[in-house]
């Protein structure tokens, strides 16, 4: 079995766009959650997001015109993959592109989409004495445009990354929600595992910050509505937590099999070296409420790694501020590492990035590696008041110097996805 390394990564988040800037911002505890801007959302109970903002995919990517008709998702997806495919040195690299696959997670496009049809229809009925050749031309180009800014194809980066790398090898677009970036990590590691590809990009890109996705969520009363302070919204773990904070972006990583970044020369940043992969056939949106599926997907991730509880020297954990998830996480771990878990320093970084929903597990296990080479690990902000039902060492308020070697992700989905993933130290 072929061993799989990281050589290559790149994100696109509410708290920037670059890798040392944002991880330097997450271990200052700062915030990317400010107040929605994309859209009008005095009305709904949620007026708070995590936006990407100064964004221009020309600042990013070259030939970018090729990628005009991208939608937002999409453009995150891009620059998010070109930084990656620079940081791995793959640019001017000669690669076999019939061995070089993609593997990567998504949602659904904006379901505002028939709004803004609407209004490109109502704007031409209103008109439409007027109409004549040139007329039907520029309604036509209006609707095109809509179509490519609102797009509906959940696998719609897949063609877009392909044609940016050249990659022509397996291809494949995960859909298991907040756990789909993980889960996408973990299956591109098993394509090279068993030799099927040599190269494989992989993590996620969503956009959710639009009437419909804050509607759906607002419904589930999942999202906060802490609005009178953005940078205290997000609270995993804390007693007075009231939701999780929306977010949007991109994180992609390259993996390689060591066997083929070694040829090339290329400097291996962490080697991926466990993935557990579970459903908890409960609900369609909620958590199993004793944790068994999260329990599974750990235990098979540390089985798969060769790994004992003790090993694991740093969680990155899913903890998206909701009672629920933060509490199921809390015993599942604790059912996992037995008497280890009040020892293993435990965060989530989306107190500060808010979540990133598809492309959420994708920029944790960037911040996993990024602990791994500096020793430091990011804080879970906000946590104030101590909840009971949650009583581990969640890294409260402030980074840690911590020695990591081995680093675990979580990432659990609506419908009961659960992924997790180990990365360590590579060790040649």
């Amino acid at each position: 079995m072929n061993r799989v390394v990281i050589t290559g990564m790149g994100w696109i988040t509410p708290m920037g766009h670059e890798i040392e800037g944002v991880w330097k911002r997450l271990l200052a505890g700062e915030s990317g959650i400010g107040r929605t801007t994309l859209f009008d959302a005095g009305t709904f109970p949620t007026h708070i997001s995590a936006q990407v903002r100064d964004f221009v995919l020309s600042d990013h990517v070259e030939l970018f015109d090729r990628h005009s008709g991208a939608g937002r998702s999409t453009q995150f997806a891009l620059a998010a993959a070109q930084q990656a495919w620079k940081h791995a040195g793959l640019t001017d690299a000669r690669l076999d592109l019939d061995r070089v696959g993609i593997y990567f997670a998504s949602g659904e496009g904006s379901l505002d989409f028939n709004a803004y049809t609407g209004a490109a229809l109502a704007s031409w009925k209103a008109d439409a004495n007027a109409i004549d050749a040139s007329k039907w031309a520029t309604v036509a180009s209006a609707l095109m445009d809509v179509v490519r800014e609102y797009e509906q194809e959940p696998n719609a980066a897949l063609p877009h990354l392909a044609r940016l790398t050249g990659a022509r090898g397996p291809s494949f677009n995960c859909l298991t929600a907040c756990a789909a970036s993980a889960q996408a990590i973990g299956e591109a590691t098993e394509i090279l595992r068993r030799g099927d590809a040599d190269v494989m990009l992989s993590g996620g890109a969503h956009s959710m910050i639009h009437p419909f996705g804050v509607t759906g969520f607002n419904r589930l009363t999942a999202l906060s509505t802490a609005n009178q302070d953005p940078h205290k919204a997000s609270r995993p773990f804390d007693l007075h937590r009231g939701g999780f904070v929306l977010g949007e972006g991109s994180g992609v990583v390259v993996l390689e099999t060591l066997k083929h970044a070694q040829a090339r020369g290329a400097h291996p940043l962490a080697e991926v070296v466990g993935y557990g992969s579970t459903a908890d056939a409960f609900r369609i949106t909620d958590q199993h409420p004793d944790g068994t599926g999260a329990v599974v997907a750990m235990q098979q991730a540390l089985a798969d790694a060769r790994l004992k509880p003790v090993d694991v020297h740093y969680i990155s954990a899913h903890g998206t501020g909701t009672r629920e998830n933060d509490g199921n996480e809390t015993s599942a771990i604790k059912q996992v590492f037995g008497n280890a878990a009040p020892t293993i320093p435990i965060s989530s970084i989306k107190s500060m990035m808010g979540h990133l929903i598809a492309a959420a597990g994708a920029v944790s296990v960037i911040a996993c590696v990024q602990a791994i080479r500096d020793g430091i690990v990011p804080p879970t902000m906000n946590r104030d008041t101590p909840d009971p039902d949650c009583d581990l060492d969640y890294v409260a308020n402030q980074s840690r110097k911590h020695k990591v070697d081995v680093a675990m992700n979580n990432s659990f989905g609506f419908g009961g996805q659960n992924d997790t993933v180990i990365v360590r130290r590579f060790i040649g």
